[in-house]
């Protein structure tokens, strides 16, 4: 990722969760949280700026009390309200109406949402790509 134009990074979040068995389950807010927590450092990690969107879907939207928490600066957090994947498909059809030269970058392993974002324009890349940039 490297322009000079402030990039938008797209966190599907259960995507990213649920990569690695950690016992998310027992909590999918408690395990949101702590990943919302460690996404506060990404942009310090990137090439370029960053506006980072995370997108939480289902009991994984209790971590969060709105779309600014001050708990959680520098993320603008989306909690969707019916499925995380049209969430994200949005997120990123306005972002590329309102600018189309914009980077935008999903995280996600989801083949099917990476097809629908592909299609948008976006760039997609899986969550080791995040989790070695937030867990190092």
């Amino acid at each position: 990722m490297a322009d000079d134009r402030t990039a938008l990074v797209v966190v599907d979040a259960a995507n990213v969760i649920g990569s690695r068995p950690d016992g998310w389950w027992r909590d999918r807010a408690g395990a949101a949280r702590r990943l919302l927590a460690k996404l506060g450092t990404l942009e310090q990690r990137l090439d370029q700026p960053a506006e980072v969107v995370v997108v939480l879907e289902g009991a994984a939207k209790a971590a969060v009390t709105g779309e600014t928490n001050p708990e959680f600066e520098g993320l603008h957090v989306v909690s969707a309200v019916g499925s995380g994947d049209d969430a994200i498909v949005d997120v990123v059809a306005a972002a590329a109406e309102e600018d189309g030269d914009r980077p935008i970058t999903v995280v996600t392993a989801d083949r099917e949402l990476r097809d629908r974002v592909e299609a948008l324009g976006a760039r997609t890349i899986g969550p080791r790509w995040l989790l070695d940039r937030i867990d190092s």
